[in-house]
């Protein structure tokens, strides 16, 4: 299977007053393209850095990041951004939906900045689909926390990433609403054939990803498949 993404030696350090802090060392794994992955691990452990330097959101101070194809230590901040518009989808613990955008707005307006065809009427179908189609034209303040995951959703699928990564996709919702939420992520992500790569500290969910990778200081533990079928 083609790798989308691949991992090879990466270190990241920080510098804190006089010290040099080392939050990833020695990180090494691939990502087989619509696998199904979640890197796990607890707080400190440096999952969300790892996030940052997968997506070309950060660079790290050693090693090689390879992303659908493209090795990211030779692309400058733009191409790398480019390449995030037209490959990577996002879902992240707050939400990160616009306040001043309705629900509609919030899922259309990315496609039309991208020129999209059709961009309003492919995110009604989403949001339809995320069982939002009376919500078009409601505001984040006036969602519900599950709601505006799924909108974030379907803001996530409506450009048909190669690649998503979810951060802590249920990190602010309780179990209930969590649960429906990750039941339409799995659904969503079957449908459009796309890399799902959840973070999380959260092993029931990790559970249900094909790979776990797991960590801790900063270091990889473990990386073993899972029994999902």
């Amino acid at each position: 299977m083609p790798k989308i993404l691949k991992i090879t030696g990466l270190e990241k350090t920080y510098t804190s007053g006089n010290k040099q802090l080392t939050v990833l060392q020695d990180i090494n794994f691939e990502v087989e393209k619509g696998q199904t992955f979640s890197i796990v691990g607890p707080s400190g452990s440096g999952k969300t850095t790892l996030l940052g330097l997968c997506a070309g959101l950060d660079e790290p101070n050693a090693g090689r990041v390879e992303l659908c194809g493209e090795d990211l230590s030779g692309l400058n901040e733009d191409q790398r951004a480019q390449l995030r518009n037209k490959e990577v989808g996002f879902i992240f613990q707050n939400f990160q939906l616009l306040p001043t955008l309705t629900a509609l707005e919030n899922v259309s307006v990315p496609l039309e900045l991208q020129g999209a065809k059709d961009a309003v009427k492919t995110s009604m179908a989403l949001l339809e689909k995320v069982g939002l189609g009376n919500r078009f034209h409601h505001y984040p303040s006036q969602l519900s926390g599950g709601e505006q995951q799924r909108v974030a959703l379907a803001r996530a699928f409506a450009n048909a990433p190669s690649i998503l990564f979810a951060d802590e996709p249920t990190g602010n919702l309780d179990e209930e609403t969590g649960e429906k939420v990750i039941q339409l992520l799995f659904e969503l992500n079957k449908e459009a054939g796309t890399t799902l790569v959840i973070i999380t500290h959260d092993l029931d969910l990790a559970n249900r990803t094909q790979q776990i990778l797991r960590l801790k200081g900063g270091r990889i533990l473990t990386n073993e498949p899972t029994e999902v079928l």
